[in-house]
């Protein structure tokens, strides 16, 4: 016989608890799609999936070997990591951003998205805080504001926020998902109007490094903020420029006091960068040769993959930058998703990043190369 009484509020988490952390949250705008692959793995060719994202291209060998040297490891790492690690992304940011930074002003992190969904938590945001984003961006933003109870904010420009009560302001550039490039002159007014409202302005830069028909800048480089990085950070990320998605591989840098002071929130919570991994980061940030080559690969189905979209009746916007080809045929995104998936090619509606691309469909090029062309030759047929 059950011994449950009924009278009893239901265990945390469980339906009909007075507070469950997922009611705060949209829809995980990923399980939308799923009727939608299984449209196109029914295809005779086969699934071409251009949604996520997700690099498919080996780990460099320099940074496999490096892991592999560090997996006798028993010991626990530091969440700071040790000096090596900091000075190579220090080493880096100078070397490939133009920024003047030291070893004490950087820190790892388990993955870029999971610094981005917990910073307002570990800056101490809550109600009565807004989390300011980009009005077309990373559905993440959102998310990490409605976990702390703060107010999530979307903008087209800063000046139209109110000022007295944005607390994090994020900057995304290159842009997921449009690929937009923002100029030194934009990101200067950003950072002068985050200064000015004493709003902490952390700029997203994980696809920096892949610029194709802009040159991207970081917010920390001097020509942006005046060699000052106080009440600025910026967030990197591996997993693109070198096929480290399975590592969770990134890191943030900037304003030291914000550095430290996220140091000593994160050490309570054991957010731990594996050691192989911190030292298959060192390997990755010392070898600029595996990047190049994956920018080739990358900027070759691009252009297969643009050529084969316009020519089908599609235009491209922006897209000057990271891993993606922002495309409309301007009509609703989820007809567009549905055409597609009848040819077996699966891509992500626009709407996942905001009710501003609803007539957008984001296309990633991150498939191999035989993919890219099945999914091109079926554009060419279809037409």
């Amino acid at each position: 016989m059950s011994t449950t009484n009924s009278t009893r509020a239901p265990f945390p988490g469980h339906p009909g608890a007075a507070r469950r952390v997922s009611d705060l949250l949209p829809v995980f705008p990923w399980d939308k799609l799923e009727p939608y692959k299984s449209t196109a793995l029914a295809h005779p060719g086969g699934l071409c999936d251009f949604s996520v994202g997700t690099p498919v291209d080996p780990v460099p060998e320099v940074i496999q070997k490096a892991l592999a040297a560090a997996t006798d490891t028993p010991g626990y790492p530091t969440v700071w990591g040790p000096l090596e690690l900091r000075e190579a992304i220090a080493g880096w940011l100078h070397r490939r951003l133009g920024a003047e930074i030291g070893p004490q002003a950087v820190l790892p992190t388990v993955g870029s998205k999971e610094l981005v969904a917990w910073l307002p938590t570990q800056l101490g945001l809550g109600p009565g805080d807004q989390v300011a984003y980009p009005r077309l961006a990373y559905p993440t933003y959102e998310v990490g504001a409605r976990l702390c109870g703060a107010e999530p904010v979307a903008y087209d420009s800063v000046d139209e926020l109110d000022g007295s009560r944005v607390r994090l302001l994020w900057v995304n550039s290159p842009s997921n998902p449009t690929g937009r490039v923002l100029g030194a002159d934009e990101l200067r007014r950003a950072v002068a109007w985050a200064r000015e409202h004493r709003a902490l302005l952390v700029s997203d830069e994980c696809y920096l490094e892949l610029g194709w028909e802009a040159e991207p800048v970081s917010v920390l480089h001097p020509e942006v903020c005046g060699g000052d990085h106080e009440g600025l950070l910026a967030v990197h990320s591996l997993s693109k420029r070198s096929n480290l998605a399975g590592y969770r591989a990134s890191f943030v840098a900037g304003d030291p006091v914000v550095v430290r002071e996220l140091l000593e929130v994160r050490k309570h919570g054991g957010m731990i960068v594996p050691a192989p991994v911190q030292a298959a980061t060192v390997a990755a940030l010392g070898d600029d040769a595996h990047v190049a080559e994956q920018r080739e690969r990358y900027a070759a189905r691009r252009a297969v993959l643009r050529s084969a979209l316009e020519a089908y009746g599609f235009r491209i916007e922006h897209s000057e930058a990271s891993l993606y080809l922002w495309a409309t045929q301007d009509r609703p995104c989820w007809e567009t998703v549905a055409e597609l998936a009848g040819l077996g090619i699966l891509v992500a509606p626009g709407d996942f990043y905001g009710p501003a691309g609803d007539r957008f469909v984001r296309v990633a090029f991150t498939a191999t190369d035989e993919r890219v062309e099945a999914a091109a030759e079926r554009l060419r047929a279809a037409r």
